[in-house]
């Protein structure tokens, strides 16, 4: 299925949790919207691989998403080869997205970095001919997206761009507590290890990161981007 943007993230929730606003928004715009984990999330301290699959699910069903794809990497031990880099092109061929969010640039996580680069690189791939990738049975079409947008994960990095999320805001915590085993739930049955974002604060962070980036555009929230190439602009009235 064709889709106007593709957000990939190297773990289930990477995208909930910085870019789910501004897929909201474009949803709500008339984009079609596809997401796209590299990973199942199963090195994650709590929960399963199964578990975060079927939060996954019940996180794109919230957001409206028209697809949720797995493509099982490797968590915490992917390689930038060119195994892992034909995977994703197949996906980005197939979906033909115009423009693809990833990863943040640089993190605490080291698979958030080197997934920015995995997925920048195929994007690229993408779109030479001579790279040849089948799906049933089919030779696919070169594709490459117009752009790629790098969100902002858990380092303060400087945005250079801000998407205003603040009609969204409510429904991106939404998007997140659907990831139940990995986030603070008074009403959940079973308990697992405190980790660095299980705790009730954790929200306080998320609101406050997104209040921090709004802010840069005179919004009450905002979500970040950075980018490797310069943007093309035809109509300087039309940004904000």
């Amino acid at each position: 299925m064709k889709v106007n943007i593709l957000a990939i993230g190297v773990h289930p929730d990477d995208v909930e949790l910085s870019c789910s606003g501004t897929l909201l928004r474009h949803i709500d715009l008339g984009y079609s919207v596809g997401l796209l984990d590299l990973t199942r999330g199963e090195m994650g301290t709590r929960g399963t691989a199964k578990t975060r699959k079927k939060e996954g699910l019940d996180a794109a069903k919230i957001m409206g998403a028209e697809f949720r794809e797995t493509l099982n990497l490797g968590d915490g031990f992917f390689e930038l080869n060119k195994k892992n880099k034909k995977k994703i092109i197949k996906v980005i061929r197939s979906c033909q997205p115009e423009i693809i969010l990833a990863n943040t640039l640089s993190d605490r996580h080291p698979d958030h970095g080197r997934a920015a680069q995995l997925i920048t690189d195929a994007s690229f791939l993408a779109g030479l001919r001579k790279v040849e990738t089948k799906k049933d049975g089919k030779k696919q079409k070169a594709w490459r997206p117009k752009v790629v947008y790098h969100y902002i994960q858990d380092h303060t990095l400087h945005p250079d761009l801000v998407v205003d999320i603040t009609p969204y805001m409510d429904k991106k915590l939404a998007c997140i507590l659907a990831y139940k085993t990995q986030f603070f739930d008074p009403k959940a049955k079973v308990k697992g290890p405190q980790t660095p974002i299980s705790g009730e604060d954790f929200f306080e962070s998320i609101k406050a990161k997104n209040r921090v980036h709004g802010r840069y555009i005179n919004a009450k929230f905002g979500e970040g981007f950075n980018i490797v190439r310069p943007i093309g602009v035809s109509d300087l009235l039309n940004l904000s």
